[in-house]
């Protein structure tokens, strides 16, 4: 007799679908405003990645358009850090090492386990793989490039280093190695900055009020002007259909 599957852990699912769901939007921000053309078709597929993933993880727990367009602020699980603005691109780049590094890490663990999310992770984490090369090769290339470049990179890894920690954090019904996790992105992150000549942030990476804070619904300013923009349509019109 075959055992019974194991059970969706919603918890789970709905952090990692809002992480990806979240900084899908704010991908997709640099519509029409990248800095080159090649570079706007870059990021329009990173957040058709995420987006994908979103979709296949938020419908583990329910209708994903409600999900995605009829909670509240408080119901987002989403760590602060992808919902910080994307800001230069140097802003927008730093965001993504930090999140890349820590989503391959992430997947690859799970793919490796027996999670019911094992199947998903196996086909993200190849996603994720080019995401985290695109963000280093832009970090290499920002931070080795010229003085402004640097400057400018430097201050997006310093102003979001704090909202790192909060991706280690206990996630109920992720049975991960979390300490393993964290080491390893500390060593990746820090040997990309070291390779770009950037320095290595050293303040306090607990995240705007409290380590988890974001996993607890509470979120940053900005979290609430860009959540009205992306749930704007389908509450205006319930019920329609394209």
């Amino acid at each position: 007799m075959s055992a019974a599957p194991a059970a969706v852990p919603v918890a789970a699912v709905l952090a990692l679908g809002d992480d990806a769901l979240v900084l899908s939007h704010r991908l997709g921000e640099w519509a029409g405003s990248a800095p080159v053309l090649e570079e706007e078709v870059a990021l329009a597929n990173i957040a058709l990645d995420l987006l994908g993933q979103a979709r296949v993880l938020l419908s583990m727990a329910g209708d994903e358009d409600e999900l995605a367009y009829l909670r509240e602020e408080r119901a987002f699980r989403n760590a602060q850090l992808v919902e910080q603005p994307n800001g230069d691109f140097a802003h927008t780049i730093a965001r993504q090492l930090y999140f890349s590094t820590y989503q391959r890490l992430l997947y690859a663990q799970l793919a490796a386990s027996d999670s019911p999310l094992a199947g998903l992770a196996a086909k993200a984490v190849k996603e994720v793989a080019y995401h985290q090369d695109h963000a280093e090769h832009w970090t290499l290339r920002l931070g080795d490039g010229t003085t402004e470049s640097h400057e400018r990179m430097q201050r997006a890894c310093d102003a979001l280093w704090k909202y790192t920690g909060e991706l280690f954090q206990p996630v109920d019904g992720l049975d991960l190695d979390r300490e393993a996790m964290e080491a390893a992105w500390l060593d990746s992150v820090t040997a990309v900055l070291r390779r770009a000549t950037l320095t290595v942030p050293e303040g306090p990476r607990t995240g705007a009020w409290s380590a988890g804070a974001g996993r607890q619904g509470l979120h940053t300013e900005p979290f609430g002007r860009m959540l009205a923009e992306m749930q704007h349509l389908h509450r205006s019109h319930p019920g329609a259909s394209w």
